[in-house]
């Protein structure tokens, strides 16, 4: 080791440089490695690599210095390149952006080799990561092309055509599951389509629940009830609603049941709709567990867009299903409560209703 190699990290000191290459931990990768006489080998701390005797071990500032020293990196734990979560998380996002720039949908194969991955391995490690599986992703973005054509004026045959599907065939199976409705509905903004909503009372304000045959597309709270009707008319400006109908009681007291008691969770399925990033962030924000909370930061992480913070704001931000979609369980770095489109105390409301129970 060079004087300069010593210097550098003489701070943190040896036994404690020891302790954490005995325990493996991955929290002291990138603020030293270690290399072994016997083997000519450098490490990271948390390399899985049969332990060395303490004799034969020395500690060096960064991988340079190591090599410098004439060390070669192990090829376990491949010190002389990034952490291993960071290379998932790159090759994560480069999956993603093949799949979006694709005019027809890469298959397994192709995205497994363009990470440098086993199908087995990529198929986990993109789960792992993003909440749902490259298939799904995929099936989003086409959604949120189709989308975007009708929403421009396509004729819905321009659009699934547009959007990647090789056959209408394909498209109009999966329409429901797309769109939430058929397409000739959703192009013209939910004409034909029944919507079913009611506004009643919580302890944190009016509320507006709504939902199509398929489920719950709307949870909406505030003040008054008149502003939360007319976003949903916004929302829907075409789609037949009905309100206060019979039978629908039911699902607005277990929808605030569930603001009234968080952890309860909701068992009614959900009809929300949004682009394929914004349904990523959504399942992403439905696994965060009750009384826990999330950096957008960290969130953005999760979804694979590291820098991606402001995006995930914007997409928490977008849900339609408050306390169901939980995006109340996401603060700035710090702890600090933020960006609630339903008033910051209701976050804090809903938060502490969390912790307590």
């Amino acid at each position: 080791m060079t004087t300069t190699d010593r210097n550098d990290i003489d701070s943190i000191g040896d036994d404690a440089r020891w302790d954490a290459v005995q325990r493996r931990d991955a929290g002291a990768d990138g603020s030293f490695y270690y290399s072994v006489r016997t083997t000519g080998v450098y490490c990271r701390p948390s390399c899985p690599s049969r332990g060395a005797k303490r004799a034969n071990v020395a500690f060096h500032a960064s991988s340079q210095a190591a090599e410098a020293a004439g060390f070669r990196p192990c090829l376990r734990c491949a010190p002389h390149l990034p952490p291993l979560a960071d290379r998932q998380r790159d090759a994560v996002a480069r999956a993603c952006r093949l799949i979006e720039e694709a005019e027809e949908e890469p298959d397994l194969d192709t995205l497994a080799q363009a990470a440098g991955m086993s199908r087995f391995h990529f198929h986990r490690v993109f789960k792992a990561q993003t909440g749902i599986t490259p298939k799904a992703y995929a099936a989003a973005r086409r959604g949120a092309r189709v989308r975007q054509e009708l929403e421009g004026g396509a004729s819905v045959t321009d659009a699934l055509y547009g959007a990647g599907y090789g056959s209408s065939g394909r498209f109009y199976a999966a329409s429901n599951e797309v769109l939430g409705m058929q397409p000739s509905n959703y192009r013209a903004g939910g004409q034909g389509e029944t919507i079913r909503f009611a506004v009643a009372e919580c302890s944190l304000g009016a509320i507006l629940v709504a939902a199509t045959g398929r489920g719950i597309c709307a949870i909406l709270i505030g003040d008054q009830p008149e502003p939360l009707v007319e976003d949903l008319q916004a929302r829907f400006p075409k789609a037949e609603l009905r309100g206060a109908e019979e039978g629908f009681e039911r699902t607005v007291a277990l929808v605030i049941g569930l603001v009234e008691q968080p952890r309860i969770g909701l068992e009614l399925p959900l009809d929300v709709r949004g682009t394929a990033f914004q349904q990523r962030v959504w399942q992403a924000l439905r696994a965060i567990p009750s009384g826990q909370t999330v950096t957008y930061a960290e969130l953005a992480e999760r979804v694979g867009v590291p820098d991606g913070a402001r995006a995930v704001a914007g997409a928490c931000a977008a849900n339609p299903v408050a306390v169901a979609i939980p995006c109340h369980r996401v603060v700035r770095t710090g702890g600090a409560l933020s960006g609630y489109r339903w008033g910051i105390e209701r976050k804090r409301t809903l938060l502490e209703r969390e912790a307590q129970q």
